[in-house]
């Protein structure tokens, strides 16, 4: 009988085996098409014939990328908007959800409804660019940062995380000390919530950087572009209107591959800097993940 459930105990691992190997090639592949594609010619692009590794492997799409001084314009800005919008946000969200996740804040209950209903109703795209505009924030980083720098949904995860991993008796034991409720959260709240700072970081973060609409909305100078609208302007450059007649046929074909080059080398380029830093925050990710997302 034990012979027969250690046979039975292979079948299962066998088929688990197989099947997280077939997971894994669905998952690897786009990856790896998108990141041969990018290093392709552009005329194995249009001619389809990049399967899974590069065909006439060339840097011609990075180079032509690169050959933009508003690239790095853009890097810079994303980067400054993404680390300061980050922090502004994480320390908003974490300063919200700590007083609601406490038993003995007044009217918890109306300032927890109040955030439960902003993420059923919004006062939409027009009243919200026409509250930017009169706070003067049009044009700025701080009108794609500030508009989204507290989510009611992070407030709720934050809330729930602190109220099952922050005991009541720890804050009776620091208070018996002398330790104000400030002291208290900065001191030994934030130290051991870091699992949902890293969850709170990374989601705040890769929404700031792939953010495209808000800056196409408010922002209107070109030295305040994030990478996204740098790189959407570089593919609309490489476009031509097939239409015309005047249009010499091998310009438009050249056109042609270096669009659909630039379209491959300009995703791994936007994906890098978040694909270097979720290695390490990988594991904090999981445990806060799994810990606020339970309703308690």
């Amino acid at each position: 009988m034990k012979k027969k459930k250690i046979t039975q105990d292979k079948v299962v691992y066998f088929f688990n085996y197989v099947f997280l190997t077939l997971m894994l090639l669905i998952v690897l592949y786009p990856l790896i098409y998108i990141v041969s594609c990018s290093f392709s010619s552009g005329n194995a692009l249009v001619s389809g014939k990049v399967k899974f590794l590069p065909v006439e492997p060339t840097l011609q799409s990075y180079k032509a990328v690169f050959e933009y001084r508003a690239i790095w314009v853009g890097y810079k800005n994303s980067i400054i908007y993404t680390v300061l919008g980050t922090l502004l946000s994480v320390a908003l969200t974490l300063l919200a959800a700590y007083p609601l996740s406490r038993e003995d804040l007044r009217g918890g209950k109306v300032f927890m409804a109040l955030f439960l209903f902003t993420m059923m109703f919004s006062g939409g795209l027009i009243p919200t660019y026409l509250l930017v505009k009169n706070l003067g924030l049009v044009n700025t980083m701080w009108a794609v940062i500030l508009p989204g720098s507290v989510s009611a949904y992070n407030v709720i995860v934050a809330r729930t995380f602190f109220r099952q991993n922050i005991p009541q008796e720890l804050l009776e034991a620091a208070k018996v000390d002398g330790c104000s409720d400030f002291r208290f959260f900065m001191s030994i709240v934030i130290p051991l919530s870091m699992p949902i700072v890293a969850v709170l970081a990374l989601w705040v973060a890769v929404g700031l950087w792939n953010s495209y609409f808000n800056p196409m909305i408010y922002l209107n100078s070109e030295n305040r572009y994030t990478l996204q609208l740098i790189l959407r302007r570089i593919i609309l450059m490489s476009q031509v209107n097939l239409s015309s007649s005047n249009i010499d046929p091998a310009r438009i074909a050249e056109n042609q591959y270096l669009s659909e080059m630039l379209k491959y080398a300009t995703i791994i380029i936007s994906s890098l800097p978040l694909m270097l830093i979720y290695p390490f925050v990988q594991k904090y990710f999981v445990k806060g993940v799994m810990i606020g997302s339970v309703k308690g």
